[in-house]
């Protein structure tokens, strides 16, 4: 089947791509949407921008859209951008990173039942313990971009998912409830390598910005 990817350059939408690939569908063009509003309900928005290079050696057409990130009115966005590349590059479903988030899962659902295409969720309600533990089997390199809870502070920018990042992410879990795989929103990511690229890509060029327990750490990449 042909797919279109929800795309935002972190671990859940290129392992759901990975995923869907592996089922044998066509990965037809990536979808990223640009968010204004940084706490968007519905989009990741750390390194959004590099989602082109991801792109590149991926071999795959990008599509970028713009949205104010106003909640609800964000997704006429995302439904404009879903038509444009039904339309561009027929696609019959899209694939979406959604993990626990019901809120992104019925929404998503949603536009695909009125444009009468498919939503493919292939990461949903997985184990969070089992994801991490196959994104590093599976040979992903990512990193931390973003973080946006106690107790995580800029020192937690740029770490890579590894088993130490996982068993810090557990004691974490454990100590403050903080979700394993920060589906809460408590960490954002970017993928730097994974089976879906022809080659790795480099951070040449990293800046840090905020304050208290929310940070972004923007990147060149190369």
């Amino acid at each position: 089947m042909k797919l279109g990817v929800l795309f935002s350059g972190g671990k859940d939408s290129c392992y759901s791509a990975y995923i869907a690939k592996k089922q044998g569908n066509e990965l037809a063009c990536l979808i990223t949407i640009h968010s204004e509003n940084k706490n968007s309900y519905m989009f990741h928005t750390p390194s959004i921008k590099k989602t082109e290079a991801q792109a590149k050696v991926m071999g795959i057409p990008l599509m970028v859209f713009k949205t104010k990130g106003e909640k609800e009115k964000e997704l006429k966005d995302l439904e404009k951008a879903i038509k444009e590349a039904i339309k561009k590059y027929k696609i019959e479903g899209v694939i979406s990173g959604a993990i626990a988030s019901r809120y992104q899962y019925d929404r998503i659902g949603k536009i695909c039942e009125k444009l009468k295409i498919e939503s493919f969720t292939p990461i949903w309600q997985n184990d969070e313990l089992e994801y991490l533990n196959e994104l590093i089997k599976n040979k992903f390199k990512i990193i931390i971009t973003g973080v946006a809870a106690y107790p995580l502070d800029e020192k937690w920018l740029g770490k890579e998912i590894n088993r130490d990042f996982v068993d810090k992410a557990v004691d974490l879990n454990n100590k403050h409830k903080i979700h394993i795989a920060g589906e809460g929103g408590e960490f954002e990511t970017f993928v730097l390598d994974c089976p879906l690229f022809k080659k790795p890509l480099k951070v040449k060029k990293s800046k840090i910005t905020g304050e208290k327990n929310s940070w972004r750490l923007e990147i060149d990449v190369e």
